[in-house]
Parts: structure tokens; sequence; C-alpha cells
């Protein structure tokens, strides 16, 4: 562990200037638009959260101030004050005004840290119009203000802080000149932080001062709660299995829990950061899995004449692999997977020896887990012979290979090319009528499809409409998926504004997120969002919601309004109009922004626990504001 003393700012290193960073800000933050804003918070919290790695730091606040502003400020140590001995400037002029400056290049300072590998705060600090830096140390407190980046006085004491008092506060205004949006939602930054405090024992406080609202998150369980948290619409096998071990300079603690449904989740993170594409922790996890199910069942002689695969002892399985470690290589910029080979031996040695004890200490919970993974194996066979059914369907490549339902565009050209998937025949024979042929298909459904949150892959796979559906994509599910024999750019979720509407939209979002997450991924599915009014004065205007309904009238006085039930009500031209021409119509595209909140979203609507899904639709039930 680090003494304060040593923390100086000779501890600081630096690799090169601000450059450039104005003019592609994206490759430092990943976009300018809503992600890129609070990724700024993010980056100056992983200061914070840096700290607390090195055993200094308690508790954060982050709080949206009513200008506009953002204000980060911990209990750490504080950014060093001195001068720096080669750079004739105060430490904390360099970590703000220089990128790759900070303490996390010299290996004494930071045993651990995540962020941006220290261009984090310099390029906040780059893309905001203001930023001031205030610091806690040795009794004083000590500020220094900057504009776009450049100091606009050098570090002064502006005040006296109490002896034991100590930290770093950060209040920045993003420029509006690079973000298409500054403003700040509390919504979006609470699953990180709240993410963040499952991971560390640190206290976040998240407060908007703006909605008059404050949210704490602390969690002495960590991961376990975490896991609980996560499958808390699930039904449960047992309590999370937890250890954690060290080795050499790398810590590693895994939770495991198993429900009694089909889906897989592991969730991978290091120093923090979440490892949405996995890695070498992640592949080790998965082997040492495998083999610690399968040597068990093996040894108690469960499963005669048959083999686990990889795909049976994780199904149903939440886990997550928490590592931290010194110097991680992550793929990308954006570190979303962990690319340190030695890595996968380490993890896959630690959770095969832990877990195979767990296992023969614990037989109730053991003969859970393997009566669950056995009725998977017992299962594949099924399932895999409706994926190949599937396969051969869409493998035919022909026209009379596809659903007869389906009236397909002439347009070869994928990237041009639409699929409107519409409920009912009413709605369907309208949208064919207003369709353009050449590029935009029409496929509609009989009703509400098979929820396949609830169901085994076997019945999904063998359900008429979700067949049709996934032959006439053309890219086949799971394993068997390839984003090459997609058959239209664009796939368009057409429902009612109505309920049921909501609910068949809800049912065709959870089928593409369980098995083709891929074309959410690749920004394949769309949600058309279709008028509830339409105002007829001199010329018809269409809204989409109650309050634009009460504040359009509010302008225009009286009129003539008429309530659409449904697509089906709507003649072809309207349809046109409103919802498919790509002129006029407003598509959203459905991104899936945070892995662990779509799986406990998924979850929740689509499972047995009524509460929390009537909860849900209540608050989100305009779809235009809602992302998925």
């Amino acid at each position: 562990m680090v003494e304060k003393k040593d923390y100086k700012a000779e501890s600081i290193k630096i690799l090169e200037g601000l450059d450039g960073v104005r003019k592609r800000p994206a490759m430092y933050i990943g976009s300018t638009g809503k992600e890129g804003l609070h990724h700024l918070v993010y980056e100056v919290v992983d200061n914070s959260i840096d700290e607390c790695l090195a055993g200094f730091c308690t508790l954060v606040e982050v709080t949206i101030n009513k200008d506009g502003s953002v204000t980060v400020r911990d209990n750490g140590r504080g950014i060093p004050v001195d001068v720096h001995p080669v750079h004739k400037k105060s430490a904390v002029e360099l970590a703000l005004t220089k990128l790759h400056a900070g303490g996390k290049f010299e290996k004494h300072a930071y045993e651990i840290s995540g962020g941006l590998h220290g261009v984090g705060v310099s390029v906040v600090n780059a893309l905001s119009k203001k930023l001031i830096a205030r610091v806690k140390r040795d009794g004083k407190i000590y500020q220094q203000e900057y504009k776009i980046g450049k100091p606009l006085y050098n570090l002064k004491v502006v005040g006296k802080a109490n002896k034991n008092e100590q930290g770093t506060e950060i209040i920045f205004f993003p420029d509006h000149d690079i973000f298409s949006t500054v403003e700040f939602d509390s919504s979006v930054l609470k699953k990180r932080l709240q993410e963040i405090a499952f991971l560390n024992p640190v206290k976040i406080v998240l407060k908007d001062l703006k909605k008059n609202k404050a949210d704490v998150f602390y969690y002495k369980g960590g991961i376990v709660e975490f896991a609980n948290h996560i499958n808390k619409n699930k039904a449960v096998l047992h309590k999370p299995i937890y250890f954690k071990k060290k080795v050499d300079d790398s810590e590693i603690e895994v939770a495991i829990q198993y429900t009694d449904g089909y889906n897989e989740n592991i969730f991978g993170f290091v120093n923090t950061i979440n490892t949405t594409e996995g890695g070498t922790h992640i592949s080790g996890f998965k082997t040492a899995l495998t083999r610690a199910v399968n040597d068990y069942i093996t040894k108690k002689n469960m499963l005669k004449d048959a083999k686990l695969s990889g795909d049976d002892a994780r199904e149903g399985i939440t886990a997550i692999v928490n590592l931290k470690m010194r110097n991680p290589q992550f793929e990308g910029q954006t570190k979303t997977k962990l690319g340190n080979s030695e890595m996968k031996g380490v993890v896959d040695s630690m959770v095969s020896i832990a877990l195979s004890e767990f296992l023969e200490e614990n037989p109730s919970i053991s003969n859970k887990i393997a009566q669950k993974v056995i009725a998977s194996a017992k299962a594949r066979n099924a399932a895999k012979k409706a994926r190949d059914l599937v396969r051969r369907k869409t493998a035919m490549g022909s026209i009379s290979g596809l659903p007869g339902k389906l009236s397909d565009c002439s347009s070869k050209k994928m990237e041009r090319t639409e699929l409107y998937i519409v409920e009912g025949d009413s709605a369907a024979g309208s949208s064919k009528m207003a369709r353009d042929k050449e590029f935009q298909a029409i496929l509609p459904l009989k009703g509400k499809i098979l929820n396949v949150e609830k169901s085994n892959p076997t019945k999904a796979l063998s359900s008429e409409e979700i067949l049709n559906l996934i032959t006439a994509i053309g890219t086949g599910v799971k394993e068997n998926f390839n984003i090459k024999k997609l058959r239209y750019n664009k796939i368009i979720i057409m429902t009612d504004a109505d309920v049921d509407g909501q609910h068949i939209m809800t049912l065709l979002l959870t089928f593409f997120y369980r098995y083709m997450p891929d074309l959410i991924e690749n920004g394949n599915v769309y949600v058309a969002l279709s008028p509830l009014y339409r105002i007829r004065k001199k010329k018809d205007y269409y809204v989409y919601s109650e309050e634009e309904l009460r504040k359009y009238l509010e302008k225009v006085g009286s009129a003539d309004v008429q309530r659409f039930k449904g697509l089906g009500e709507m003649n072809s031209q309207q349809l046109w109009d409103t919802t498919m021409n790509p002129k006029k119509r407003i598509l959203k595209r459905v991104t899936i922004e945070d892995a662990v909140l779509a799986d406990e979203t998924f979850s929740m609507l689509m499972g047995d626990v009524v509460g929390p899904r009537r909860k849900f639709i209540e608050t989100n039930a305009k779809i235009a504001e809602v992302d998925v």
C-alpha cells in the first residue's frame, strides 16, 4: 500500500500534449452525442475510484447542477499541488492540461487503476468551455480555473480546510460547440454509478438538482448483492456462490447464481471497466466452469453416455467476474475486451479449484446445478434439430423458401431494403398498399409471438411465427447466426400505439435480444413510431402522445381530432405519410446501452413477476422516450 507522502508531483508522468482532442473528440470519448457527454462524468469519477482502489477514498458525490454543469467530489488524497521538478508547473495543472499526465503511469502511485490511462480528466478539460478544479490538501483549499483546457491563472490557495479534510472537486461545463446535447440525464448516470458501487467499497451519491432528487449507492455485499440485483425478477436455484483470491498483483472475485431460465449472463469487469466483449478472463472462467461442473457430474455418475457442453454448463447462469490487476491490456480504445493472455490461465486455475471445492462441500446446491445442467444436455439435441431446421430453411435462398405471408421487395441491394414486421391482417393490408414495393417488404404477425423468455429453445424454434420471422430475416440464430446472410438492412417493428402493441413490440425485442443480439448491436433493428392522433385544421397534423396533443391544442384552440386505435384504422396514404415514408417517418434505432440493465429489463418485462412489470409499463408508456 502507498503512503500519502508518496503521492507527489513527481508521481505525475507526461507522454504528450492535448493537441487534436478537440479536433477528434470521438477518438477519446466515443462520440459527441449523449453517450460521449456522459462519458465525461465517468472519466472524472474513474479518478476518484482509482483513489478508492488505492485505499484512500470512501465517498464520491456526483451532482448535476441547475446551471448545466456537473460536480464530482471525493474524499481521496487530492491531486498533488506541489510543483513538478521537471515541468515547473503544479501537478494539478499538469494532470488537467496534459494528455497522458497522471499518477497511473508511476507504478508506485497507483497499483491498480481504470479510466483512460491518464487521458480522462485532461480530455474532459479540453472539451469543457469552463472547468474549475479544487483540491483540499494539507489544511488548505487550492483552486485553478480553465477555459477550453487552458488555465486562466496559476494554482492558488483560496481558503483553509480542516486538518483531516482532503479530496478533489471538479466542476465542468461541457462545450456546446462540441456536443450535440449538453443536457445531463441522471437516469443514464445512475446505471453506471450503481455498477461501480457494486464493484468497489465506496459510497456514491448522485444528486440531480434540476429534478430535486438524490440516489445513494453503497453495497457491503459487493458482487454478491450485484448478482441478487440482476436476478431479482428471476426464480433462482440457490444463493450466490462467491469466492475471492489474490494471485501476485491480481485479485479475482467471482459470484455465480443459477436461475431456472435458459439464458446465459456472464458479466466481466477489469479495474471497474465493464468488458462487454469479454476477453481472456471470461474465457478462463468459462473453461473452468465447464470442467468443474462436468467433473462433478461424471464423478457422481449422474449422466451416462453423454458429455456436457459449455452451453449446458452455462444455461441459466448469472456470473460476475471482477478482476483487479496491474497493466491491463485492452483491445480497442473503448476497452471492451481484455487481451492479457496470462489471465486466461490465472482465472481458469482459480475458478476451477474454488468451484470444485464448493461443489464437493455443498451437495444440496451442487445437485440443483447438476440437474439443471443435465436437463439442458438432454434438451440440446432437440434444440439442435430445431436450429438445423431453421438453418436449412434460411439456407435455401430461393423465393419458394420464404414465408408465404411475406410480401417481399424487388430491390436486390440489401443496403436499401427494409422489412416491416406488422401486427394483424388489417394493418398488413394497409401497409402493403402504402409501401414502396421496390425496397419495403411486409411480414404480418398473427397475434402475439411466443414469449421466448419463458420458453425453452426447442419450443421457441418450433413456433411457426418465429420460424417465419427467422426465415424472412435470413441470418439464422444463436451459434448459426451469420450477419452476411441478412436480407434487409432495416428490420422495423411497426405495432399499434396501445398496450397490446407495446406488448407485441416487447415480445419481438426480447426475441431479437435473446436469439439475434448481433442484429441490435449492428444497428439493424428499429421501432416505427405511429401517431396516436390526427388533428385536422386546414391540413392534417399528426401527434404521437397525449402531451403533444395537449400542447398543440393550446396553440390552435379547437380542431377536429381523430384518435387512431390501431394502424389498421389508417388508410394507406395516412400510413405512408406518418409511418413509412422515409422523408417523414420517425424511426427509433434499438440499442443495448448496458448489458446488465438490458438483461434485467427483459427478465422483468417477460418473466413471472407482475409488480415490477406493471410499474415499468406505467412509467415508460411513451416508447418515444425509451431506449431498449
